[in-house]
């Protein structure tokens, strides 16, 4: 028996250093390649980005590969996080984006920022890419690196399929997110994805979570409405309007696999939440 832990053990080791070792840090035309960082493990990721860790292993992150490029003076320094799923790796895209970046075709999407920062997400990896050169020929570098990254990452560049769900009238582009734990501060609600919405002077914001199975679904919305004060429905379909007392007024629906929630409108504007629920659980 002894024998045989060691050696599953020894197999598991060796699985997850040949997982951690498989990417390939690119080479950069001009430049002179570093590869001196250890691959950086869920263990030992604050020993990279210190408190952000925890934002990064909360969305599934794997490892962390890292590079630096030199040319004289000028520096670019090239990290690529492998998360657990595309999904994931969406989510921790979105908690670093803004709508006023540059967006790039790279990748599944890819922004620069004001001060020539490039991050972009494709398959299960999100990559970052920063320089502190203010030099024109650097930047441009930088950008034919994520370029060069976004080709040699395999997989589609497709965006999470249910973000296609949330209705075009009134959203806010490039604001979707996705939150993988406490949805709305509720540790019964969880991997929802959010969108924010604009109606005349109303900001309001739409989540949307899919469950495997109904039962799944009617579980989490058992859970919200006790968390809440209301009483549990054990039905598959349903619409409620409830009172959350971290929230406010919440249009809560679900159907089948799918739970859908909107908060930021008042009690007296479920018209508007019934025209946006009909329409994702159509």
């Amino acid at each position: 028996m002894r024998h045989i832990l060691l050696l599953s053990l020894f197999l598991t080791v060796l699985s997850l250093s040949t997982f951690s070792q498989d990417i390939k840090l690119p080479d950069l035309k001009g430049y002179k390649k570093t590869t001196s960082y250890p691959v950086y493990l869920p263990e030992n990721l604050w020993d990279y980005i210190d408190g952000a860790a925890d934002t990064y292993l909360a969305y599934g992150f794997v490892d962390l590969h890292v590079a630096e490029y030199k040319k004289g003076k000028n520096v670019i320094k090239l990290e690529i996080y492998r998360q657990e799923d595309h999904t994931m790796a969406f989510g921790i895209y979105s908690t670093e984006r803004s709508p006023s970046f540059r967006f790039l075709n790279l990748g599944s999407q890819g922004y620069i920022t004001t001060d020539g920062a490039i991050n972009f997400f494709k398959a299960n990896y999100y990559v970052k890419i920063r320089t502190y050169s203010k030099n024109e020929n650097t930047l441009k570098s930088s950008e034919s690196l994520a370029h060069i990254v976004a080709d040699m990452i395999t997989g589609g560049s497709e965006m999470p399929s249910v973000l296609s769900l949330f209705p075009e009238t009134g959203k806010k582009i490039n604001e979707e997110t996705y939150i993988n734990e406490s949805v709305l501060g509720h540790k019964s609600l969880n991997k929802a994805f959010k969108a924010t919405y604009e109606s005349g002077n109303d900001n309001f914001s739409i989540f949307i979570m899919e469950n495997i199975t109904p039962a799944e679904t009617r579980k989490s919305v058992e859970a919200y409405l006790t968390a809440t004060g209301n009483e549990a429905a054990d039905s598959e379909i349903g619409r409620i309007m409830l009172k959350d007392g971290y929230n406010g007024t919440i249009f809560l629906a679900w159907k089948e696999n799918r739970i859908v929630i909107i908060s930021g409108l008042s009690k007296d504007q479920s018209e508007i939440a019934d025209k946006y629920t009909s329409e994702i659980l159509k």
